[in-house]
């Protein structure tokens, strides 16, 4: 049961990711092969890129699942992009959806392959932001990650609460549902009210 909810959560992430990484390069006059690779790599990369730090294979390779939900993000995306191009704040949305779930995925998996929580922590983090950093970086954008938004911050903080509840003795739908939804919280925080982290300054 919960590794079918832990594919489940992973696939509904990828979904998500696809979507704001392929509605991103559309942006940026992609054409239709760039559109849907920049949404593979979003979907993929913090994923893969944990894997290899966990010593697992990567998910994606385990099942074709994961590149036809890309598939169907890019349909979505082509499907409704007038819909998607009025709406400035689903490209947000989408993001930060994925953004949460990506997390629990990092977090959950860790915890399976018997890592500490602090590694969980920062695993969750890398599972949710670093498909957004290799997207940024391909359509030659600054990464969110390093702006002074409220990303990564969300990530950790997620992650704590994760195991604040956990500590406590919560379930693990009760520690899945909180890290989510304080994660998008801080996102929606950050964009609504326009919350950030001080910014370096040489003088």
């Amino acid at each position: 049961m919960e590794d079918t909810l832990l594919f489940v959560i992973e696939v509904l992430g990828t979904l998500a990711f696809a979507v704001s990484g392929i509605r991103l390069a559309a942006r940026k006059h992609f054409d239709w092969f760039g559109a849907y690779t920049i949404g593979v790599v979003t979907a993929i990369g913090g994923g893969t890129t944990r894997d290899l730090l966990l010593g697992a294979p990567p998910f994606w390779m385990l099942s074709w699942m994961y590149l036809a939900v890309t598939g169907l993000g890019f349909v979505i995306v082509v499907t409704l992009k007038k819909v998607l191009a009025s709406d400035s704040g689903s490209l947000f949305l989408f993001d930060a959806i994925g953004l949460a779930l990506f997390v629990l995925t990092g977090l959950q998996k860790s915890l399976d392959y018997g890592y500490p929580m602090w590694v969980a922590i920062i695993m969750g983090m890398i599972t949710g932001s670093f498909g957004g950093i290799l997207r940024d970086v391909l359509i030659n954008e600054e990464p969110l990650f390093f702006r002074k938004d409220i990303y990564a911050t969300a990530c950790l903080a997620g992650g704590f609460v994760y195991w604040g509840v956990d500590a406590l003795g919560g379930g693990a739908v009760a520690c899945q549902l909180l890290c989510a939804v304080t994660i998008l919280f801080l996102r929606i925080g950050a964009l609504r009210w326009g919350w950030h982290l001080p910014t370096m300054r040489e003088d």
